[in-house]
């Protein structure tokens, strides 16, 4: 939502300035101009990332239209699964997990919960250390190693999409004088013809430097960051889980292991301990 606002409120900005200094808005519809660039700029993205970064790029593009999943209610539905299942590995041991972590779409802990459910990741991510512990393979110190080396792997394979596009963006301005040049020769080639002709090429070329610079700084560049951010908020969601398992994995309490992981998660989106608190007599009760 906050993205579509920021683009009217930069295209009305620039546009209504424009017009404000009586300029026509028919001379910046030049197709050509547009063609050129984003032809060129879908291209050099072929060119530099494989299938799955070029459709992650259009997936995350739209998925800035929606909020944040990773807000408050999120994390207190995190924290309430944190402390269910800390709860039933402490009254009927890690045994008493094995079904839920062995099928975890079958687990009638994972699907009461629905954003966590679905957030295929951080259920690989519990299930799989919680595995690991049950099988005993694995010491406690080795343990947070594990999780780090895949949290590293996770962020940097997700850091794919936002670098591709702020690549993109970097790219524009170039693009732009890209096709600048191209209309400079084709007026060029026009000297020798009306005044007015030449006036309008030369205004057509401008428009691909304009474009260029505007689609950078003003677009790509700002979405590039956009989903920058998601993408750290999606580590710090699994960080929590993180948190939560190492303090189990040392024989913390359930409530002791779910604070760390509360601790953990940022101040605006933290629920206080108050509601952890609600939270878990609710679910005692």
């Amino acid at each position: 939502m906050f993205v579509v606002i920021g683009l009217l409120i930069l295209f009305g900005s620039v546009i209504g300035g424009y017009v404000m200094h009586h300029g026509h808005v028919a001379t910046l519809i030049q197709v050509n101009e547009f063609l050129i660039i984003g032809g060129s700029a879908f291209g050099a993205m072929v060119i530099a990332n494989p299938m799955g970064v070029i459709k992650g790029t259009f997936t995350g593009i739209l998925g800035l239209l929606k909020p944040n999943p990773f807000a408050h209610e999120t994390y207190s539905e995190l924290l309430q699964v944190l402390y269910e299942v800390f709860q039933r590995a402490r009254k009927d041991g890690l045994v008493g997990l094995e079904a839920h972590i062995e099928e975890p779409e079958k687990s009638d802990i994972f699907t009461k919960f629905s954003h966590f459910s679905s957030h295929k990741a951080g259920v690989a991510l519990l299930s799989d250390t919680l595995k690991v512990l049950l099988t005993g393979a694995v010491e406690d110190h080795n343990l947070s190693e594990i999780l780090d080396i895949d949290l590293d792997q996770q962020y940097e394979a997700n850091m794919h999409v936002p670098h591709a596009l702020a690549t993109v963006s970097d790219a524009m301005p170039g693009f732009g004088i890209v096709a600048a040049v191209l209309g400079v020769i084709i007026t060029m080639g026009s000297i020798g013809g009306a005044a007015s002709e030449i006036g309008e090429k030369v205004a057509a070329a401008l428009v691909g430097t304009f474009l260029g610079i505007l689609l950078s700084y003003g677009v790509l560049g700002p979405m590039a960051k956009a989903i920058e951010g998601r993408v750290k908020a999606e580590h710090a969601y699994m960080c929590c889980i993180r948190t939560a398992l190492l303090s189990f994995a040392r024989g913390d309490a359930p409530m002791t292991a779910v604070e760390f992981a509360r601790r953990n998660i940022d101040p605006h989106d933290r629920p206080s301990f108050a509601e952890l608190e609600a939270l878990t007599r609710k679910k005692a009760a």
